[in-house]
């Protein structure tokens, strides 16, 4: 007996020993925490995060997984330096979401130079593959090409051939505008011009009336978050609509249609990379993810948290060299090399240019009759495959992809 009780004793103590001794590594969250992006990342990023590294178990792969989190307010300037601090002090290895892209932007140059990884689950713009491409930048969930071609092609099938842009004035509204623009000429539409809105607008009644004087038969919201929600709320007020121009959004969430309401919202068409009812895989994660963030569902850039998080964990396991995964451009590499395949959207790749390749879905908004429940929003009107929903790899410009 005892010499039983001796042997678990030091089973016990190699085991303690064998955990202490495994190698850990950072993630940290860069997000809006409270502002206009709060509710499509955020505090959904980080609780999604968690949710992949209790799913994955790190420990049972030999690493241990820490996440830290920062609140970057949209701004670059304070994004670049928590991600510094991250790099130099904290000894984080990878930096996830990062709403924003401006912010996005300066984060993959500073990554590029330290050496680590970045996740862009959250921020759009698809030069993060394209000129601005590096070696340590993985672009998850959807860009603003996807974003374009999809819903440009579907509003120009259903008659919407003259375009008018309402653009929030910054990196991600000026991608989107551009790849909207190349997809409505491709497509045979036509784009009779453009105001810019400063970001976090809160008064869209200037820039309407100059959309409503245009006659297009479609107004293009080119923003994203709280400055969605209001300008379509606006653009009802204002009677758009009923005058017979289509509000398309290029970038709306579940949470801006929520916020928006069906009342309002119904109708409009939207291209997204996740929603929460779209299968068994999908709704079990729901119903985890609801327990933790107040019954919200979660975004497409909040699956695309759990989703990136998940394949780096992945991509760290099958390095036989642990120690290699601090090497920012040895993690990517392996990402590249591995293919992607989680319950939220299912087998895909990531391209040479750092682009996650998935399917991405073409929705429209239903009526308040056609809702069933809370959160009961959306009809799928067609499913684009991912080696059609993103820009092909050789028109980025990507200095990574070989002539």
């Amino acid at each position: 007996m005892r010499g039983l009780l001796a042997f678990a004793i030091a089973l016990g103590g190699v085991s303690a020993a064998t955990a202490q001794d495994m190698p850990t590594f950072r993630i940290g969250v860069l997000s809006d925490m409270s502002g206009l992006y709060a509710d499509i990342s955020g505090p959904g990023s980080v609780a999604a995060a968690k949710l992949a590294i209790e799913d994955f178990k790190p420990e049972s792969h030999g690493f241990k997984v820490e996440v830290v989190s920062g609140d970057h307010q949209n701004k670059p300037d304070i994004g670049s330096g928590i991600v510094r601090k991250w790099f130099d002090v904290e000894k984080v290895d990878a930096v996830i979401d990062v709403p924003t892209s401006s912010v996005a932007l300066a984060v993959a140059n500073i990554a590029a130079e330290k050496n680590k990884l970045l996740m862009v689950s959250s921020a759009g713009s698809s030069d993060l593959t394209g000129k601005a491409c590096t070696a340590n930048t993985v672009h998850w969930t959807y860009d603003t090409w996807a974003l374009a071609n999809s819903t440009a092609k579907a509003v120009i099938g259903q008659g919407g051939k003259t375009w008018y842009f309402l653009t929030a004035d910054y990196a991600f509204g000026h991608a989107l505008e551009r790849d909207a623009t190349q997809a409505i000429k491709a497509n045979g539409g036509e784009v009779l011009g453009h105001v810019l809105a400063p970001f976090q607008t809160t008064d869209f009644s200037s820039f309407l009336l100059q959309a409503q004087g245009s006659n297009a038969n479609v107004v293009a919201v080119a923003n994203s978050g709280g400055d969605t929600i209001n300008s379509v709320k606006q653009a009802a007020e204002f009677g758009l609509k009923d005058g017979g121009q289509k509000m398309t959004a290029l970038l709306a969430f579940i949470s801006d249609v929520n916020a928006i309401g069906l009342e309002t919202a119904q109708g409009l068409t939207l291209t997204e990379a996740f929603y929460w009812d779209l299968n068994d895989g999908t709704r079990a994660f729901t119903k985890r993810f609801q327990a933790q963030m107040k019954n919200r569902v979660p975004t497409m850039n909040q699956a695309g948290a759990y989703g990136a998080t998940l394949h780096w964990m992945k991509a760290i396991a099958a390095m036989q060299d642990k120690a290699q995964a601090h090497d920012g451009k040895a993690v990517t590499a392996k990402m590249k090399e591995l293919p992607t395949d989680d319950p939220l959207f299912g087998k895909g790749s990531i391209r040479a240019d750092g682009r996650t390749l998935h399917d991405m879905y073409l929705f429209e908004v239903k009526s308040p009759a056609e809702s069933k429940g809370p959160y009961d929003f959306y009809k799928l009107v067609s499913t684009i495959p991912g080696d059609q929903a993103f820009r092909p790899m050789d028109q980025g410009g990507c200095p990574l992809v070989s002539k």
